[in-house]
């Protein structure tokens, strides 16, 4: 539902926020662009992968626990960055990775004999989930070097929403029992957010690249936790809130290299 009314939104919008947009994806039909095509149809493929896996983690665990788990993400960005553009994280960034990935574990609930499954499952999702959204990142970086962020967001989209539409053949859920209309509000206030969000995010990995743009979103898992606890009064004990916070700081530390490694050049010799 909200890739229906997504894909068309920014289908009206994609003109103004870019006037070539069209031309360049009329361009791609050419047999040399196919590369430049399968690039942002592999970018839809994993983004919807990435929301299926994610939602998948949600139903199974806290919401706080799910999107902290998600939010690993980066570590996985750097060490894809690393494989295919060659660009080595420092120890400094080794160590900070370490601390995600502890955070993360503090965040990992109680396993009870009776809920081991689903529990174990919805671990296994999150994580797949922003490993996932990494590789989704790193398509998006080395797309930009040729395409324009707009008509990739577009193109992604539209291959979500095509991947949606297969997905409801295997839907077996009741339709009738459904809320249709407060559905349909959701979808369209989540369509206007991950119409901007996306498109912003895009815009940052062609700016600052894959691995910083992935680090300005530190501050969501503790943001997540906060919301899940005034929408749906989700509660997290200390040691899993701890885990937010640790993820939430470690993830923050990594933007700062740059900064402190300028500062460490200027310093006279």
């Amino acid at each position: 539902m909200r890739m229906v009314l997504v894909v068309p939104l920014m289908a009206v919008l994609a003109g103004r926020l870019y006037p070539s947009t069209w031309k360049d994806i009329g361009q791609l039909r050419e047999p040399e662009q196919r590369p430049r095509l399968l690039r942002a149809i592999a970018g839809g493929m994993l983004m919807f992968l990435y929301l299926a896996l994610l939602y998948v983690s949600m139903g199974l665990i806290p919401v706080g626990i799910a999107i902290t788990l998600f939010f690993s993400y980066p570590v996985f960005t750097a060490l894809f960055v690393w494989r295919w553009f060659g660009d080595r994280p420092t120890l400094f960034r080794w160590s900070v990775m370490g601390l995600v990935l502890l955070g993360s574990a503090l965040t990992l609930p109680h396993v009870s004999p009776s809920a081991s499954h689903t529990s174990v499952i919805g671990i296994i999702t999150g994580v797949a989930a922003g490993m996932a959204y990494a590789l989704y990142t790193v398509v998006a970086q080395k797309s930009f070097e040729t395409l324009h962020p707009v008509p990739f967001t577009w193109l992604s989209f539209l291959t979500a929403l095509v991947l949606s539409g297969v997905s409801l053949l295997f839907w077996r859920e009741h339709g009738a029992s459904l809320p249709w209309l407060p559905l349909w509000i959701g979808g369209l206030l989540s369509a206007i957010v991950t119409f901007a969000g996306h498109l912003l995010n895009n815009f940052g990995i062609r700016l600052i690249g894959a691995t910083s743009a992935s680090m300005i979103g530190a501050s969501n898992p503790a943001l997540t936790v906060v919301l899940a606890w005034l929408t749906i009064q989700e509660t997290l004990n200390g040691l899993q809130i701890a885990g937010v916070v640790i993820v939430t700081l470690s993830v923050a530390l990594l933007g700062r290299e740059k900064s402190v490694s300028k500062g460490d050049e200027a310093e006279p010799a």
